[in-house]
């Protein structure tokens, strides 16, 4: 693994090419996505080798962030990798792994402008852009129309308090008392539960201006643990965990929403392609996520995948153009949106009106658009601090933390402690 992430960042030694030089050769493209998504990124890059014929691209799918980690580590990383959390960006810019693009977007006038300001946040870490946005991910949330009907509820709930009330009239229990369908299942270790989804119901930041742990300090953490405690109590947290565990996986046809399992889940627009997959007669609706406060109405949690050069590229010149053309091309950008059903990111291809023509799909647009949608701040060391506060949540909903304060103030000295060791 690669472990240079508390040393400094190596001067940059990639050379620019002339701006009007020929790029050729063959550039090497590692991504994570299989199948039905891998077959989608195989279409556009047969369109980028049509419009680029010196340039032949290798690609290898199944990739995940630790691979590419790894190989960069060894000296023999791919030229271009695709990574799906935007989370690494703080490790990838801090450590050198993936070098910095500002010298090729400066050169060939790219307007950062067409990416959305969250897209923009989250590629970039300490004054370093190594990243640039491959399509996006928006958080809202599904519900199931016929059990709602069934439970006389007539649209989905905007507050958390009305979540709390719909998911107690949806939730169905056996004569033994067990669960057979729950309204909506709370456990932070559920699905897409994680506490990033989640923290823009009540706004909750996660980390201060200068960088450090914000949990024991901002209310917004509390109101949220406190809400989704109490809802838990009410289920029984046993009783929620037997339940979970019998349960299929997320990304089966047996997924829980998709079977009727679970009335409200909180998950993103990529569900879209599996329901009409895996579930096509189901009828579902989609909103945004509940909240705290009306006002903040409309948003959700903005994530994405992320494209960048290692800094152990072969051909860094024909990496920047595939990395140019899959992330500022509009026709590229909407092609594999409509694709891969992830929201596009150039301001011309989220207009686009044949992906605004699909009502669910828009909702997702309107949530990645929205001025009150939330994403997680970079940092150098990657996720660890989300992971750190998660095994803390797990605790807490288990009933293990009698204190919340006091454990919300440890929490915090916990997460400073592995963000310094990770940076």
């Amino acid at each position: 693994m690669l472990t240079t992430a508390c040393t400094p960042a190596p001067k940059e030694e990639t050379k620019i090419a002339d701006p009007g030089a020929s790029v050729s050769g063959t550039v090497e493209l590692w991504h994570f996505f299989t199948e039905r998504e891998a077959d989608a990124i195989d279409q556009v890059i047969k369109d980028f080798e049509s419009t680029h014929p010196n340039i032949k691209v290798t690609v290898k799918s199944g990739q995940d962030d630790s691979k590419v980690t790894q190989a960069i580590g060894a000296g023999n990383g791919p030229d271009v990798g695709l990574s799906y959390s935007t989370d690494i960006v703080g490790k990838f810019c801090s450590s050198g792994a993936w070098v910095d693009l500002t010298q090729y977007i400066n050169r060939d006038k790219v307007d950062l402008n067409q990416l959305n300001a969250t897209t923009r946040s989250y590629t970039e870490f300490d004054g370093k852009r190594c990243a640039m946005p491959f399509l996006a991910d928006a958080y809202g949330m599904y519900y199931n129309k016929d059990l709602f009907a069934k439970a006389g509820i007539a649209g989905p709930p905007k507050t958390l308090d009305e979540l709390t009330e719909d998911a107690k009239k949806l939730t169905v229990k056996n004569p033994d008392g067990s669960l057979k369908t729950v309204g909506f299942l709370p456990l932070y270790d559920f699905y897409e539960n994680a506490a990033a989804h989640l923290a823009p119901a009540t706004g909750a930041k996660w980390l201060t201006d200068d960088g450090k742990s914000a949990v024991g300090a901002d209310p917004n953490w509390k109101t949220l643990m406190t809400w989704q405690k109490n809802l838990v109590d009410w289920y029984g947290y046993d009783n929620l965990t037997k339940f979970k565990a019998s349960l299929g996986d997320e990304f089966s046809a047996d997924n829980a929403f998709q079977k009727g399992q679970v009335a409200i889940n909180m998950d993103a627009e990529y569900r879209l392609a599996f329901l009409k997959d895996q579930a096509p007669t189901l009828k579902y609706g989609v909103a945004p996520i509940p909240t705290t406060d009306p006002a903040r109405y409309g948003g959700g949690y903005v994530t994405g995948n992320i494209l960048g050069i290692s800094k152990n590229a072969k051909n860094p010149e024909a990496a920047w153009e595939l990395i140019k053309y899959l992330t500022t091309n509009d026709a590229a950008v909407t092609k594999l949106a409509g694709l891969l059903k992830n929201v596009p990111t150039t301001t011309k291809s989220i207009a686009d009106p044949t992906l605004n023509g699909d009502a669910d799909f828009k909702a997702f647009i309107d949530i990645f658009n929205n001025p009150n949608s939330m994403t997680t701040p970079p940092s150098a060391s990657g996720p660890a601090y989300q992971e750190t506060f998660g095994k803390f949540l797990t605790d807490y909903q288990a009933g293990k933390v009698k204190d919340l304060d006091a454990g919300l103030a440890d929490a915090d000295k916990q997460i400073n402690s592995v963000m310094t060791l990770g940076g």
